[in-house]
């Protein structure tokens, strides 16, 4: 199973669902709680080139936020990535 990291940010239903979706996969997720840790945040935004949340990675290739997640999903190619 391929290694998927999330940053996040506490209450934000786009998080909920892309979490909601790797979990229903049986996803282990590494969560990165950013939007209250700075060094976190800039981490993020240096590994994505974005502010929005979440981003995730996916054995460490940045796939984008919860749209781009699912457009992977619907593309059928999420699985793939996963392993």
């Amino acid at each position: 199973m391929a290694k998927v990291e999330m940053y996040t940010k506490a209450f934000c239903p786009f998080c909920i669902r892309a979490t909601s979706l790797l979990k229903k996969k049986g996803v282990d997720i590494i969560d990165i709680p950013a939007a209250m840790d700075r060094d976190k945040r800039k981490e993020m935004n240096e590994r994505s080139g974005r502010n929005t949340f979440p981003q995730i990675f996916i054995d460490g290739k940045h796939i984008g936020g919860c749209d781009d997640l699912f457009a992977l999903e619907s593309a059928g190619k999420l699985d793939r990535l996963l392993g």
